[in-house]
């Protein structure tokens, strides 16, 4: 093949990265502490304040879900050059793929030949489809394909390829024997894909809900307001993703012309300096966010004890520097909204529950199935092993990749559509949207399944024929089934701000967005009761104090700057008020 280059990275490069990561970590920290004390006050004040009535009574399942673990033969290409060469697989259950050289190297503990997070990667099951993808990574050798050794990289046909893509990553190339091992590793590699990606999404933790909005926060303090796909996976594997991203221009124009060979070998090439790279800054990343723990941990103590005595104090300190924001950018916002945000509005929600809508009713018809079936088999055997099996089965359809495909599919149809809030709106997070939906699926399912199945236990009795027991079952069948629809309204989930200004001017902001996507939604759904739950969210009872006492004149104050045409970097709706502007 040629085309690597001789070392990946140099005793100055390694430096210049480890310089880069320390300068990241010293920006990116003081956010973090910041935001560490905003989510220890969002979660006091959520437990201590009133706990409003849920849409559902859906109970929520105990079980977490998990990597499915996997495991069987697949050949590889690999070796400089690259050569197809038969491997062990496994997925491991902390979703973790490694590779071995035979089933006995596995078995026996022996060292794996590699391995790799699943974070990030995107699976693809056409070659030709992953060609031209890698004929786009370097588009200035497109013509010297003719220029390669006859053998060159993925010229012979692959019959069941599995190939995992990465933006910052070695691209993995794997092949099946057959089609249903394919389909089997698709089904496995794709759940973990999704599974890591989400993790810090899925956390209810203090930490985790800080570390997501000092993220974003720093990014905005860069002139990103877009949104994209980069807050998947760990703590380090975001920071990780936010330094490859701001480095990745330079480092394409830099190293990419003194890279050997042609055509693909040359982006093959590309790909394992980019690994190297990634390499290298995940190991500082994970460095400094380990030598960040204790002390985050010490603040998180320190902040729970500080903050839950005086919370009531502090959320009336916030309430009224809101007020004085809210009065201050009245007229402004509102005129903002209306010329930016209304016309607009509609598109985006249709859009988004259009999204979530054919999943949620997937989840619906593979649940009422289920139940049937169950109906089904106690009115032909109420004590055999079949029906023992048949609840057991049931119980697991929320981990059951082939089974929730049918669910997860519908999801991922959406991604053209979301793709068409690229231009207008800057927004590039599809897989974060996808992986979303095909969670709130998979989270619904086990909701419904655990409401089902205790539900069954309370009413079911030994003094009851099989009949009785039926009936009984289509009770439950029913109520479950009603609950679900209440669910749609909770996509829009948001987390929130707290005492500092800058923090309390976006909560003021997002509060009024907030009103116009409720009133849209109730517009969408067709029901005067449903409402956008939002889960975290603390800005209804905070912004709702003096919402009525808008003026004529204040609706038509002064106007906020137009957004940009498509291309360009998406701006806040409102500067924010210069530090100090408001004392409390």
């Amino acid at each position: 093949m040629g085309g690597r280059p001789s070392s990946p990275l140099d005793k100055q490069q390694r430096q210049h990265l480890r310089g880069q990561v320390d300068t990241l970590l010293r920006n990116f920290l003081p956010c973090y502490r910041g935001q560490l004390a905003a989510s220890v006050l969002r979660q006091i004040s959520r437990e201590l304040g009133p706990q409003e009535p849920t849409g559902s009574q859906l109970l929520r399942s105990k079980k977490l879900p998990r990597v499915r673990e996997h495991r069987g033969p697949l050949t590889q290409l690999r070796g400089h050059p690259p050569r197809w060469q038969p491997i062990f697989c496994v997925l491991r259950g902390d979703g973790r793929l490694e590779w071995f050289s035979h089933k006995e190297e596995y078995e026996n503990g022996g060292h794996c030949l590699g391995s790799t997070a699943l974070t990030g990667y995107t699976l693809l099951t056409s070659q030709r489809e992953y060609l031209r993808l890698l004929d786009a990574l370097c588009p200035e050798s497109l013509g010297d394909h003719t220029q390669e050794e006859p053998d060159s990289l993925l010229e012979v046909p692959v019959s069941f390829p599995l190939f995992l893509q990465h933006p910052f990553r070695r691209h993995l190339c794997f092949s099946a024997a057959t089609r249903e091992a394919q389909h089997a590793w698709r089904l496995a590699l794709q759940g973990g894909i999704r599974l890591q990606g989400i993790v810090l999404q899925r956390s209810q933790a203090p930490a985790a809900r800080a570390f997501l909005d000092a993220v974003r926060l720093y990014r905005q303090h860069q002139g990103h307001f877009g949104d994209d796909d980069v807050t998947l996976g760990s703590d380090a594997e975001v920071l990780t993703a936010v330094l490859m991203r701001e480095q990745l221009p330079a480092l394409r124009a830099q190293t990419l012309p003194g890279l050997r060979g042609a055509g693909r070998a040359r982006a093959w090439a590309w790909t394992e300096l980019l690994d190297a790279v990634h390499a290298a800054v995940l190991a500082g990343a994970s460095a400094g966010l380990c030598a960040f723990q204790p002390e985050k941990d010490e603040l998180l103590a320190s902040l729970e004890k500080t903050i839950r005595p005086d919370v009531d104090q502090l959320l009336r300190q916030r309430a009224r520097v809101a007020g004085r924001l809210r009065t201050d950018i009245r007229g402004p916002l509102e005129s903002c909204l209306r010329r930016e945000v209304d016309p607009q509005l509609p598109r985006v929600v249709q859009t988004l529950l259009r999204t979530v809508e054919a999943s949620l009713e997937a989840v619906r018809t593979l649940l009422a199935q289920g139940m049937d079936r169950l109906s089904h088999r106690l009115r032909q055997s109420p004590s055999g092993t079949r029906l023992r099996r048949e609840v057991y089965s049931f119980g697991e359809m929320p981990w059951d990749l082939a089974l929730m495909q049918t669910c997860y599919r519908e999801a991922e149809r959406s991604r053209g559509r979301l793709g068409q809030l690229a231009a207008p709106f800057g927004f590039l997070g599809m897989q974060s949207l996808v992986f979303g939906a095909q969670d709130l699926a998979q989270q619904l399912m086990a909701d419904a399944v655990a409401t089902f199945l205790q539900l069954a236990d309370q009413c079911l009795t030994t003094a009851l024929n099989c009949d009785q027991a039926a009936q009984r079952l289509e009770r439950v069948r029913g109520r479950v089934l009603k609950e679900l629809p209440e669910f749609e309204g909770d996509v829009l989930a948001v987390g929130s701000q707290a005492l500092t200004t800058e923090g309390i001017y976006e909560d003021v902001i997002r509060g009024c967005l907030l009103q116009r996507i409720d009133q849209e939604l109730k517009k969408t759904l067709g029901a005067n009761d449903v409402s956008c739950t939002l889960d975290g969210c603390l800005e209804v009872p905070w912004e709702q104090e003096g919402a009525d006492e808008e003026t004529e004149a204040e609706r038509e104050g002064g106007a906020c700057p137009r957004q940009p045409d498509s291309g360009a970097q998406i701006q806040p709706l409102c500067p924010p008020p210069s530090p100090g502007t408001f004392r409390s």
